[in-house]
């Protein structure tokens, strides 16, 4: 009889893995797109929304992009009621460390102390892992503008851009070529995360409805997070297409004047 070394998240297989584990990232594999650029003047987040039913109150729905404090966002990938716990904790973290120092906690704090409770899920009996991978943007006075990944094993990593989620190998690819450190401005990593969601995402036509966008700046000394409003979303996508279709003209024309010459 064959034994289940995936029945425990305890349990380690004879190759020293952690099958639990792994069936969390594989569930995250097949999620909402998120995609996240750090510029030089601010840093982007954009989620692709599943849930688009036209009876939702968009005013009380906010399903892949949260603010956690006054300097800093997430977006998350993965199963959303497992999500709201941890943007909880978050939430009380950040509080908790403003009450007793009197100032923001910095980035890189607040996704290890959660990280260190997601590890522990991975380790005592009678728990499963977090299934959701977070993207989190923010500042502070040490490193100024930030973004980070964890996933459910506990493990972070510091990203200039990153995507998790359906596809992200696809997105990861493009924005290898694309990105450009050091060099890009807010308004380049706004237009890189629209060409990169319209080519990765399972969808003929991207449109404002499947995005949820949000963008990190620094404004008079205090950080601005804002959600983009579907109507800025539109405009981003007509001018990406009509970009792409000036691009099909002019391939078209080169191709053409090709042919003249050779003839």
């Amino acid at each position: 009889m064959a034994r289940r070394y995936d029945s425990r998240t305890t349990i380690f297989s004879p190759e020293g893995r952690l099958y639990q584990v792994e069936y969390a990232m594989e569930a995250i594999g097949h999620a909402g797109t998120c995609l996240g650029i750090l510029s030089k003047d601010g840093i982007v987040l954009a989620a692709e929304k599943r849930n688009t039913n036209k009876l939702l109150d968009e005013i009380f729905n906010s399903e892949k992009i949260y603010k956690l404090h006054d300097d800093m966002a997430c977006s998350v990938a993965g199963i959303t009621s497992d999500a709201n716990v941890l943007t909880n904790e978050l939430r009380q973290i950040a509080q908790r460390y403003l009450l007793q120092y009197g100032e923001s906690i910095p980035c890189e704090r607040l996704v290890s102390w959660l990280c260190d409770i997601k590890q522990a899920y991975t380790q005592y009996g009678g728990k499963r892992p977090f299934g959701v991978s977070i993207l989190y943007m923010g500042w502070d006075k040490h490193y100024g503008f930030q973004l980070y990944q964890s996933d459910p094993s506990g493990n972070y990593g510091g990203w200039k851009a990153t995507c998790i989620g359906n596809n992200s190998n696809a997105a990861i690819s493009i924005l290898k070529q694309e990105y450009k450190d050091g060099e890009t401005s807010l308004k380049d990593a706004l237009a890189l995360t629209v060409k990169v969601l319209s080519k990765t995402l399972d969808t003929t036509k991207l449109t404002a409805d499947k995005l949820e966008m949000a963008t990190l700046t620094r404004e008079n000394n205090k950080t601005k997070i804002r959600v983009l409003p579907q109507n800025e979303v539109t405009v981003l996508i007509k001018a990406f297409e009509k970009e792409e279709q000036e691009k099909a003209e002019a391939a078209k024309r080169e191709k053409e004047s090709e042919k003249i010459t050779k003839s």
